[in-house]
């Protein structure tokens, strides 16, 4: 059985010497990330020429993100698909370079970046110009194949990469991402353990199959106790109607979806869901905190042996 201490949520990495303590960034342990969905960004094939549109819808939703309790926001041009394997034009670095400036300057919470569908290298070299705090990677070590062909991960490149930047950019690496299905059949501990022992990722997200998919409790258990104190975050699916269940398993949560008019993909968010959500997902964690104290064991205690006979 793992040691009290593999099992805590204290979230400490060492990277390039320097112990990392991710709830700095968000300024609690159990962060809700909204995504901005950027609207089509020059290049791609429904760019419609406006880029003071995409930057005013951006502002608007970062708002609503910030009024509504949210404690971090990701930024991604998700409606540029289909997307570019690994490399995204220079014109779309440019304009989320240029958006993602105007929202710092805008909300106090703060930014990752996510370009899709893996420019790692972009999103960290945005993120290190404008102060952005960390990124999302969808494929950061392995292979995936998905609509966009086999997408390799590559690690050992943005790991240098970061470090020649200077940069203390933190890395959310998704794992056996959504929208994709890997070569073999690998084993979830031992992919959670690889992204983060290997990959050396700040914190590693779950996911549904798809967006707006949830990942089951059952994989989050077992994600949470492979990652043995690094964050592990629900990355789709998540609504106020699952949240209290989701988070009993996971440390944070990044939602689009649910927080979007009437729950469409593609409407504005709406501060409205944003509130509802962040409120039913405050409650869920003070349920398991009350619940942890009463245990005086943590989280993951009463479910070890189910979610031990099961990796």
């Amino acid at each position: 059985m793992p040691s009290k201490s593999a099992v805590s949520r204290s979230v400490n990495l060492v990277v390039s010497g320097k112990p990392v303590d991710l709830k700095q960034i968000f300024k609690t342990p159990n962060p809700i990330i909204g995504v901005v969905h950027l609207q089509p960004l020059p290049t791609s094939p429904r760019w419609g020429g406006n880029l003071k549109a995409i930057i005013g819808r951006a502002e608007q939703e970062a708002t609503a993100l910030a009024s509504g309790g949210a404690n971090g926001i990701i930024v991604e041009n998700f409606f540029d698909a289909p997307f570019a394997k690994n490399s995204v034009d220079p014109a779309v670095v440019s304009a989320m370079t240029l958006i993602v400036e105007r929202l710092t300057n805008l909300v106090t919470l703060p930014i990752g970046i996510n370009v899709l569908r893996n420019d790692a290298h972009s999103a960290i070299a945005i993120a290190s110009c404008t102060g952005a705090q960390f990124i999302r990677v969808n494929v950061l070590n392995g292979t995936m194949a998905t609509d966009q062909g086999l997408i390799e991960g590559q690690a050992h490149q943005l790991l240098r990469y970061r470090r020649e930047l200077g940069s203390d950019v933190k890395i959310l690496a998704d794992v056996l991402v959504k929208h994709g299905q890997p070569l073999g059949s690998p084993n979830l501990t031992t992919a959670i353990q690889e992204t983060i022992g290997r990959a050396l990722a700040d914190a590693v997200i779950l996911s549904g199959p798809r967006t707006g998919s949830p990942p089951n409790l059952e994989e989050l258990e077992i994600a949470s106790l492979a990652a043995a104190g690094i964050p592990v975050f629900i990355g789709s699916g998540a609504s106020w109607e699952n949240i209290s269940t989701l988070m009993q398993a996971a440390d944070g949560v990044i939602v689009s979806s649910s927080l979007k008019r009437n729950g469409r993909i593609d409407n504005p968010i709406d501060p409205i869901r944003v509130s509802q959500f962040v409120e039913a997902a405050r409650r869920s964690l003070s349920q398991k905190q009350q619940h942890s104290e009463a245990n005086g064991s943590g989280r993951l205690m009463p479910e070890l042996g189910k979610v031990k006979s099961k990796i």
